[in-house]
Protein backbone atom coordinates (compact mmCIF):
# COMPACT_ATOMS: atom_id res chain seq x y z
CA UNK A 1 0.00 0.00 0.00
CA UNK A 2 1.42 3.39 -0.98
CA UNK A 3 2.02 6.12 1.64
CA UNK A 4 -0.43 8.32 -0.24
CA UNK A 5 -3.22 5.75 0.15
CA UNK A 6 -2.35 5.32 3.81
CA UNK A 7 -2.55 9.07 4.50
CA UNK A 8 -5.80 9.37 2.59
CA UNK A 9 -7.45 6.53 4.50
CA UNK A 10 -6.14 7.93 7.77
CA UNK A 11 -7.70 11.28 7.02
CA UNK A 12 -11.07 9.72 6.29
CA UNK A 13 -11.13 8.06 9.69
CA UNK A 14 -9.93 11.00 11.76
CA UNK A 15 -12.27 13.38 9.93
CA UNK A 16 -15.38 12.92 7.80
CA UNK A 17 -15.28 9.96 5.46
CA UNK A 18 -15.22 10.95 1.80
CA UNK A 19 -15.81 7.67 0.05
CA UNK A 20 -16.76 5.38 2.87
CA UNK A 21 -15.17 4.17 6.11
CA UNK A 22 -11.90 2.27 6.15
CA UNK A 23 -12.22 -1.02 8.01
CA UNK A 24 -10.00 -1.44 11.06
CA UNK A 25 -8.38 -4.84 11.60
CA UNK A 26 -6.44 -6.50 14.44
CA UNK A 27 -6.25 -3.51 16.79
CA UNK A 28 -3.96 -3.68 19.78
CA UNK A 29 -5.98 -2.96 22.86
CA UNK A 30 -3.82 -0.01 23.91
CA UNK A 31 -1.37 2.30 22.23
CA UNK A 32 2.07 2.91 23.76
CA UNK A 33 2.09 5.57 26.44
CA UNK A 34 4.71 7.77 24.81
CA UNK A 35 2.63 7.83 21.60
CA UNK A 36 -0.35 9.22 23.55
CA UNK A 37 1.79 11.79 25.34
CA UNK A 38 2.97 13.13 21.98
CA UNK A 39 -0.57 14.30 21.32
CA UNK A 40 -0.51 16.59 24.40
CA UNK A 41 -3.64 15.61 26.17
CA UNK A 42 -5.50 13.87 23.32
CA UNK A 43 -5.29 10.17 24.32
CA UNK A 44 -8.48 9.23 22.41
CA UNK A 45 -7.16 10.67 19.17
CA UNK A 46 -3.78 9.10 19.79
CA UNK A 47 -5.32 5.72 20.45
CA UNK A 48 -7.39 5.97 17.28
CA UNK A 49 -4.40 6.89 15.17
CA UNK A 50 -2.30 4.12 16.71
CA UNK A 51 -5.04 1.60 15.96
CA UNK A 52 -5.11 2.73 12.35
CA UNK A 53 -1.35 2.41 12.00
CA UNK A 54 -1.46 -1.08 13.44
CA UNK A 55 -4.28 -1.98 11.08
CA UNK A 56 -2.44 -0.80 7.99
CA UNK A 57 0.73 -2.53 9.18
CA UNK A 58 -1.25 -5.76 8.98
CA UNK A 59 -2.54 -4.86 5.55
CA UNK A 60 0.95 -4.32 4.13
CA UNK A 61 1.44 -8.04 3.67
CA UNK A 62 -1.19 -7.81 0.89
CA UNK A 63 0.67 -5.04 -0.96
CA UNK A 64 1.55 -7.34 -3.85
CA UNK A 65 -2.11 -8.28 -4.29
CA UNK A 66 -4.15 -5.09 -3.83
CA UNK A 67 -7.88 -5.44 -3.88
CA UNK A 68 -10.10 -3.98 -6.54
CA UNK A 69 -11.43 -1.41 -4.07
CA UNK A 70 -7.90 -0.39 -3.15
CA UNK A 71 -6.92 0.04 -6.79
CA UNK A 72 -10.02 2.13 -7.40
CA UNK A 73 -9.21 4.26 -4.37
CA UNK A 74 -5.61 4.76 -5.51
CA UNK A 75 -6.81 5.75 -8.97
CA UNK A 76 -9.37 8.18 -7.50
CA UNK A 77 -6.71 9.84 -5.31
CA UNK A 78 -4.23 10.11 -8.19
CA UNK A 79 -6.90 11.60 -10.41
CA UNK A 80 -7.93 14.12 -7.76
CA UNK A 81 -4.32 15.11 -7.16
CA UNK A 82 -3.65 15.57 -10.85
CA UNK A 83 -6.80 17.57 -11.44
CA UNK A 84 -6.12 19.79 -8.44
CA UNK A 85 -2.54 20.52 -9.27
CA UNK A 86 -0.87 18.23 -6.72
CA UNK A 87 0.69 15.89 -9.20
CA UNK A 88 3.99 17.73 -9.27
CA UNK A 89 5.33 20.19 -11.75
CA UNK A 90 3.41 23.07 -13.22
CA UNK A 91 -0.36 23.03 -12.83
CA UNK A 92 -1.67 23.20 -16.39
CA UNK A 93 -5.16 21.87 -15.73
CA UNK A 94 -6.62 25.05 -17.25
CA UNK A 95 -4.82 24.72 -20.57
CA UNK A 96 -7.20 22.33 -22.34
CA UNK A 97 -10.24 24.51 -21.66
CA UNK A 98 -8.51 27.83 -22.31
CA UNK A 99 -8.99 28.03 -26.13
CA UNK A 100 -12.72 27.39 -25.78
CA UNK A 101 -13.08 29.92 -22.95
CA UNK A 102 -11.05 32.47 -24.90
CA UNK A 103 -13.28 32.08 -27.95
CA UNK A 104 -16.45 32.53 -25.91
CA UNK A 105 -15.02 35.60 -24.18
CA UNK A 106 -14.92 37.29 -27.59
CA UNK A 107 -18.61 38.00 -26.92
CA UNK A 108 -17.55 40.02 -23.87
CA UNK A 109 -15.04 41.84 -26.05
CA UNK A 110 -17.99 42.95 -28.18
CA UNK A 111 -19.84 44.01 -25.03
CA UNK A 112 -16.96 46.23 -23.94
CA UNK A 113 -16.51 47.61 -27.43
CA UNK A 114 -20.13 48.71 -27.66
CA UNK A 115 -19.94 50.27 -24.19
CA UNK A 116 -17.07 52.53 -25.22
CA UNK A 117 -17.71 53.07 -28.92
CA UNK A 118 -20.05 56.00 -28.28
CA UNK A 119 -17.97 57.56 -25.53
CA UNK A 120 -15.87 59.92 -27.61
CA UNK A 121 -17.76 60.34 -30.94
CA UNK A 122 -21.20 61.04 -29.41
CA UNK A 123 -20.75 64.80 -30.01
CA UNK A 124 -20.12 64.27 -33.73
CA UNK A 125 -22.93 61.71 -34.02
CA UNK A 126 -25.35 64.17 -32.43
CA UNK A 127 -24.19 66.93 -34.77
CA UNK A 128 -24.56 64.81 -37.91
CA UNK A 129 -27.89 63.22 -37.01
CA UNK A 130 -29.41 66.46 -35.77
CA UNK A 131 -29.79 66.07 -31.99
CA UNK A 132 -26.82 68.16 -30.83
CA UNK A 133 -27.54 69.98 -27.58
CA UNK A 134 -30.25 67.51 -26.55
CA UNK A 135 -28.86 65.59 -23.55
CA UNK A 136 -31.87 63.26 -23.36
CA UNK A 137 -31.37 61.98 -26.91
CA UNK A 138 -27.62 61.76 -26.41
CA UNK A 139 -28.14 59.61 -23.34
CA UNK A 140 -30.74 57.48 -25.15
CA UNK A 141 -28.48 56.78 -28.13
CA UNK A 142 -25.64 55.76 -25.83
CA UNK A 143 -27.63 53.59 -23.44
CA UNK A 144 -30.66 52.22 -25.32
CA UNK A 145 -28.81 48.99 -25.91
CA UNK A 146 -29.26 48.33 -22.17
CA UNK A 147 -33.02 48.11 -22.82
CA UNK A 148 -32.33 45.56 -25.54
CA UNK A 149 -30.00 43.73 -23.19
CA UNK A 150 -32.82 43.43 -20.65
CA UNK A 151 -35.01 41.62 -23.18
CA UNK A 152 -32.09 39.51 -24.42
CA UNK A 153 -31.29 38.34 -20.91
CA UNK A 154 -34.88 37.16 -20.45
CA UNK A 155 -34.90 35.00 -23.58
CA UNK A 156 -31.38 33.66 -23.10
CA UNK A 157 -32.47 30.78 -20.87
CA UNK A 158 -34.82 29.37 -23.50
CA UNK A 159 -32.10 29.60 -26.15
CA UNK A 160 -29.59 27.76 -24.00
CA UNK A 161 -32.03 24.95 -23.12
CA UNK A 162 -33.13 24.43 -26.72
CA UNK A 163 -29.93 25.04 -28.69
CA UNK A 164 -27.03 24.58 -26.29
CA UNK A 165 -24.39 27.17 -25.48
CA UNK A 166 -22.32 26.81 -28.65
CA UNK A 167 -25.14 27.20 -31.15
CA UNK A 168 -26.83 29.92 -29.09
CA UNK A 169 -23.62 31.97 -29.13
CA UNK A 170 -23.41 31.71 -32.90
CA UNK A 171 -27.04 32.71 -33.46
CA UNK A 172 -26.73 35.51 -30.93
CA UNK A 173 -24.01 37.10 -33.05
CA UNK A 174 -26.57 37.89 -35.80
CA UNK A 175 -28.32 40.82 -34.02
CA UNK A 176 -24.93 42.06 -32.82
CA UNK A 177 -23.62 42.26 -36.38
CA UNK A 178 -26.83 43.58 -37.96
CA UNK A 179 -27.18 46.20 -35.25
CA UNK A 180 -23.62 47.44 -35.79
CA UNK A 181 -24.15 47.64 -39.57
CA UNK A 182 -27.43 49.52 -39.18
CA UNK A 183 -25.86 51.97 -36.73
CA UNK A 184 -22.88 52.57 -39.03
CA UNK A 185 -25.19 53.43 -41.95
CA UNK A 186 -27.69 55.45 -39.91
CA UNK A 187 -28.82 58.83 -41.24
CA UNK A 188 -31.59 59.43 -38.70
CA UNK A 189 -31.92 59.12 -34.96
CA UNK A 190 -34.50 56.33 -35.36
CA UNK A 191 -32.10 54.21 -37.41
CA UNK A 192 -29.36 54.70 -34.85
CA UNK A 193 -31.70 53.78 -31.98
CA UNK A 194 -32.87 50.62 -33.78
CA UNK A 195 -29.30 49.54 -34.47
CA UNK A 196 -28.24 50.10 -30.86
CA UNK A 197 -31.32 48.21 -29.64
CA UNK A 198 -30.43 45.17 -31.79
CA UNK A 199 -26.92 45.28 -30.41
CA UNK A 200 -28.43 45.27 -26.92
CA UNK A 201 -30.45 42.12 -27.66
CA UNK A 202 -27.24 40.27 -28.47
CA UNK A 203 -25.43 41.72 -25.49
CA UNK A 204 -28.22 40.63 -23.14
CA UNK A 205 -28.01 37.02 -24.27
CA UNK A 206 -24.22 37.05 -24.02
CA UNK A 207 -24.11 38.37 -20.47
CA UNK A 208 -26.05 35.29 -19.34
CA UNK A 209 -24.72 32.74 -21.81
CA UNK A 210 -20.94 33.28 -21.68
CA UNK A 211 -20.49 32.89 -17.88
CA UNK A 212 -22.60 29.71 -17.98
CA UNK A 213 -20.56 28.28 -20.84
CA UNK A 214 -17.23 29.12 -19.20
CA UNK A 215 -18.27 27.61 -15.86
CA UNK A 216 -19.43 24.39 -17.52
CA UNK A 217 -16.30 23.74 -19.61
CA UNK A 218 -13.73 24.87 -17.01
CA UNK A 219 -12.13 22.50 -14.47
CA UNK A 220 -13.45 23.13 -10.98
CA UNK A 221 -10.15 24.36 -9.56
CA UNK A 222 -9.67 26.94 -12.32
CA UNK A 223 -13.30 27.98 -12.74
CA UNK A 224 -12.86 31.26 -10.89
CA UNK A 225 -9.72 32.29 -12.74
CA UNK A 226 -11.07 31.37 -16.17
CA UNK A 227 -14.33 33.10 -15.30
CA UNK A 228 -12.50 36.41 -15.00
CA UNK A 229 -11.86 36.25 -18.75
CA UNK A 230 -15.40 37.61 -19.08
CA UNK A 231 -14.34 40.83 -17.37
CA UNK A 232 -10.97 40.87 -19.12
CA UNK A 233 -12.70 40.53 -22.49
CA UNK A 234 -15.02 43.41 -21.61
CA UNK A 235 -12.07 45.59 -20.56
CA UNK A 236 -10.13 44.82 -23.74
CA UNK A 237 -13.17 45.67 -25.87
CA UNK A 238 -13.57 48.96 -23.99
CA UNK A 239 -9.88 49.80 -24.45
CA UNK A 240 -10.05 48.95 -28.17
CA UNK A 241 -13.07 51.22 -28.73
CA UNK A 242 -11.51 54.12 -26.83
CA UNK A 243 -8.17 53.70 -28.60
CA UNK A 244 -9.76 53.52 -32.05
CA UNK A 245 -11.96 56.47 -31.15
CA UNK A 246 -9.05 58.91 -30.73
CA UNK A 247 -9.01 59.91 -34.46
CA UNK A 248 -12.64 61.03 -34.18
CA UNK A 249 -11.38 64.36 -32.79
CA UNK A 250 -9.96 65.14 -36.23
CA UNK A 251 -12.48 63.28 -38.42
CA UNK A 252 -16.16 63.98 -37.60
CA UNK A 253 -17.27 60.97 -39.68
CA UNK A 254 -14.88 58.49 -38.05
CA UNK A 255 -17.68 57.11 -35.86
CA UNK A 256 -19.09 55.21 -38.84
CA UNK A 257 -15.81 53.34 -39.27
CA UNK A 258 -15.83 52.50 -35.56
CA UNK A 259 -19.23 50.83 -35.93
CA UNK A 260 -18.18 48.95 -39.06
CA UNK A 261 -15.19 47.61 -37.12
CA UNK A 262 -17.63 46.25 -34.52
CA UNK A 263 -18.78 43.67 -37.09
CA UNK A 264 -15.38 41.93 -37.22
CA UNK A 265 -15.42 40.35 -33.73
CA UNK A 266 -18.90 39.02 -34.52
CA UNK A 267 -17.66 37.11 -37.56
CA UNK A 268 -14.71 35.84 -35.52
CA UNK A 269 -17.07 34.55 -32.83
CA UNK A 270 -19.28 32.71 -35.34
CA UNK A 271 -16.30 30.92 -36.89
CA UNK A 272 -14.49 30.30 -33.60
CA UNK A 273 -17.46 28.69 -31.86
CA UNK A 274 -17.72 26.23 -34.74
CA UNK A 275 -14.49 24.69 -33.43
CA UNK A 276 -15.30 25.07 -29.72
CA UNK A 277 -16.77 22.25 -27.63
CA UNK A 278 -20.34 22.15 -26.42
CA UNK A 279 -21.17 22.29 -22.72
CA UNK A 280 -20.87 18.71 -21.38
CA UNK A 281 -23.68 19.38 -18.91
CA UNK A 282 -26.06 20.34 -21.73
CA UNK A 283 -25.00 17.31 -23.80
CA UNK A 284 -25.80 15.01 -20.88
CA UNK A 285 -29.13 16.74 -20.36
CA UNK A 286 -30.23 16.09 -23.96
CA UNK A 287 -29.13 12.45 -23.83
CA UNK A 288 -25.75 12.67 -25.60
CA UNK A 289 -23.93 10.95 -22.76
CA UNK A 290 -20.99 9.62 -24.78
CA UNK A 291 -20.30 13.06 -26.24
CA UNK A 292 -20.38 14.53 -22.73
CA UNK A 293 -17.89 11.92 -21.50
CA UNK A 294 -15.57 12.62 -24.42
CA UNK A 295 -15.51 16.35 -23.72
CA UNK A 296 -15.01 15.90 -19.97
CA UNK A 297 -12.12 13.53 -20.65
CA UNK A 298 -10.59 15.99 -23.10
CA UNK A 299 -10.92 19.09 -20.90
CA UNK A 300 -10.74 17.80 -17.32
CA UNK A 301 -8.93 14.46 -17.58
CA UNK A 302 -9.94 10.83 -17.82
CA UNK A 303 -10.13 10.43 -14.04
CA UNK A 304 -12.88 13.05 -13.81
CA UNK A 305 -15.33 11.42 -16.24
CA UNK A 306 -17.23 9.25 -13.76
CA UNK A 307 -17.27 12.02 -11.13
CA UNK A 308 -18.67 14.52 -13.65
CA UNK A 309 -21.33 12.13 -14.91
CA UNK A 310 -22.51 11.47 -11.36
CA UNK A 311 -22.72 15.21 -10.77
CA UNK A 312 -24.72 15.71 -13.97
CA UNK A 313 -27.10 12.94 -12.91
CA UNK A 314 -27.69 14.47 -9.50
CA UNK A 315 -28.31 17.94 -10.96
CA UNK A 316 -30.67 16.54 -13.60
CA UNK A 317 -32.52 14.56 -10.94
CA UNK A 318 -33.01 17.68 -8.83
CA UNK A 319 -34.17 19.65 -11.89
CA UNK A 320 -36.62 16.90 -12.74
CA UNK A 321 -38.16 16.92 -9.28
CA UNK A 322 -38.61 20.70 -9.41
CA UNK A 323 -40.56 21.00 -12.65
CA UNK A 324 -43.44 22.59 -10.74
CA UNK A 325 -41.18 25.18 -9.09
CA UNK A 326 -42.11 28.83 -9.50
CA UNK A 327 -40.54 32.23 -8.90
CA UNK A 328 -42.38 32.75 -5.61
CA UNK A 329 -40.19 30.08 -4.00
CA UNK A 330 -37.31 32.56 -4.12
CA UNK A 331 -39.11 34.54 -1.41
CA UNK A 332 -39.08 31.73 1.16
CA UNK A 333 -36.32 29.94 3.03
CA UNK A 334 -33.80 28.56 2.22
CA UNK A 335 -33.72 30.49 -1.08
CA UNK A 336 -34.74 33.98 0.05
CA UNK A 337 -31.41 34.99 1.60
CA UNK A 338 -29.33 33.86 -1.37
CA UNK A 339 -31.74 35.47 -3.85
CA UNK A 340 -31.75 38.75 -1.89
CA UNK A 341 -27.95 38.93 -1.68
CA UNK A 342 -27.46 38.05 -5.35
CA UNK A 343 -30.13 40.49 -6.51
CA UNK A 344 -28.81 43.33 -4.37
CA UNK A 345 -25.27 42.82 -5.67
CA UNK A 346 -26.46 43.20 -9.25
CA UNK A 347 -28.64 46.20 -8.40
CA UNK A 348 -25.97 47.98 -6.38
CA UNK A 349 -23.45 47.41 -9.14
CA UNK A 350 -25.67 49.33 -11.56
CA UNK A 351 -26.68 52.09 -9.12
CA UNK A 352 -23.04 52.57 -8.10
CA UNK A 353 -22.51 54.57 -11.30
CA UNK A 354 -20.15 52.41 -13.36
CA UNK A 355 -22.27 52.89 -16.49
CA UNK A 356 -21.99 56.67 -16.22
CA UNK A 357 -18.22 56.44 -15.85
CA UNK A 358 -17.75 54.13 -18.84
CA UNK A 359 -20.34 55.67 -21.19
CA UNK A 360 -19.76 59.36 -20.56
CA UNK A 361 -16.23 59.71 -19.17
CA UNK A 362 -15.15 61.88 -22.12
CA UNK A 363 -18.02 64.31 -21.51
CA UNK A 364 -17.35 64.28 -17.76
CA UNK A 365 -13.69 65.16 -18.25
CA UNK A 366 -14.68 67.87 -20.73
CA UNK A 367 -17.08 69.39 -18.19
CA UNK A 368 -14.33 69.75 -15.57
CA UNK A 369 -11.98 71.41 -18.08
CA UNK A 370 -9.88 68.48 -19.34
CA UNK A 371 -9.54 69.12 -23.07
CA UNK A 372 -8.18 65.71 -24.16
CA UNK A 373 -11.10 63.64 -22.87
CA UNK A 374 -10.46 60.74 -25.29
CA UNK A 375 -6.99 60.02 -23.88
CA UNK A 376 -8.27 60.40 -20.33
CA UNK A 377 -11.04 57.88 -21.09
CA UNK A 378 -8.47 55.50 -22.57
CA UNK A 379 -6.55 55.72 -19.31
CA UNK A 380 -9.78 54.78 -17.50
CA UNK A 381 -10.12 51.71 -19.74
CA UNK A 382 -6.52 50.64 -19.09
CA UNK A 383 -7.04 51.05 -15.35
CA UNK A 384 -10.19 48.95 -15.51
CA UNK A 385 -8.21 46.25 -17.30
CA UNK A 386 -5.52 46.35 -14.60
CA UNK A 387 -8.23 45.80 -11.98
CA UNK A 388 -9.51 42.77 -13.91
CA UNK A 389 -6.01 41.26 -14.01
CA UNK A 390 -5.65 41.89 -10.27
CA UNK A 391 -8.91 40.06 -9.60
CA UNK A 392 -7.74 37.21 -11.85
CA UNK A 393 -4.78 36.72 -9.54
CA UNK A 394 -6.78 36.98 -6.30
CA UNK A 395 -10.04 35.22 -7.25
CA UNK A 396 -9.07 31.68 -6.30
CA UNK A 397 -6.65 32.77 -3.55
CA UNK A 398 -8.70 35.17 -1.42
CA UNK A 399 -12.26 34.20 -2.35
CA UNK A 400 -15.17 36.21 -3.71
CA UNK A 401 -16.42 37.80 -0.49
CA UNK A 402 -13.23 39.70 0.34
CA UNK A 403 -12.93 40.99 -3.22
CA UNK A 404 -16.55 42.17 -3.24
CA UNK A 405 -16.21 44.02 0.07
CA UNK A 406 -12.95 45.66 -1.00
CA UNK A 407 -14.38 46.57 -4.38
CA UNK A 408 -17.45 48.33 -2.99
CA UNK A 409 -15.39 50.19 -0.39
CA UNK A 410 -13.03 51.37 -3.12
CA UNK A 411 -15.93 52.58 -5.26
CA UNK A 412 -17.45 54.48 -2.34
CA UNK A 413 -14.20 56.36 -1.65
CA UNK A 414 -13.74 57.04 -5.36
CA UNK A 415 -17.20 58.53 -5.79
CA UNK A 416 -16.61 60.76 -2.77
CA UNK A 417 -13.45 62.12 -4.43
CA UNK A 418 -15.34 62.77 -7.68
CA UNK A 419 -18.15 64.65 -5.94
CA UNK A 420 -15.68 66.70 -3.90
CA UNK A 421 -13.67 67.52 -7.03
CA UNK A 422 -16.74 68.82 -8.86
CA UNK A 423 -18.56 70.54 -5.98
CA UNK A 424 -15.81 71.37 -3.49
CA UNK A 425 -14.28 74.82 -2.96
CA UNK A 426 -10.93 74.02 -4.63
CA UNK A 427 -8.92 75.46 -7.52
CA UNK A 428 -9.15 74.22 -11.11
CA UNK A 429 -5.89 72.27 -11.12
CA UNK A 430 -6.84 70.31 -8.00
CA UNK A 431 -10.29 69.72 -9.48
CA UNK A 432 -8.70 68.15 -12.59
CA UNK A 433 -6.36 65.98 -10.57
CA UNK A 434 -9.03 64.73 -8.15
CA UNK A 435 -11.45 64.04 -11.02
CA UNK A 436 -8.92 61.85 -12.82
CA UNK A 437 -7.79 60.19 -9.59
CA UNK A 438 -11.34 59.43 -8.45
CA UNK A 439 -12.33 58.04 -11.85
CA UNK A 440 -9.23 55.84 -12.06
CA UNK A 441 -9.75 54.54 -8.53
CA UNK A 442 -13.36 53.79 -9.39
CA UNK A 443 -12.37 51.93 -12.55
CA UNK A 444 -9.82 49.72 -10.80
CA UNK A 445 -12.24 48.98 -7.95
Amino acid sequence: MSPKLYDYCLATQLNQSIIGPVPLLLFPSKAPKDFCVAFHGSPLLAQRKWELRSSFRCLRKFKDHPSVKERELETRISGDDASNGHGGGDDLGWLAAFPHVLTASMANFLFGYHIGVMNGPIIFIARELGFEGKPLLEGLVVSIFIAGAFIGSIISGVMIDKLGCRRALQIDTVPLTLGALLSAQAHTVDQMLLGRFLVGLGIGVNTVLVPIYISEVSPTKHRGSLGTLCQIGTCLGLIASLLLGIPSDNDPHWWRMLLYIACLPGFTLIVGMQFAVESPRWLFKVGRVNDAKTIVSKLWGESQVDIAIEEFKSVLKVDGTNEEANWSELLIEPHSKVAAIGGMLFALQQFAGINGVLYFSSLTFHDVGITDGALASLLVGLTNFAGALFSLYLMDREGRQKLLVGSYLGMAVSMFLLVYAIEGPINDQLTHNLSVLGTLMYAIS
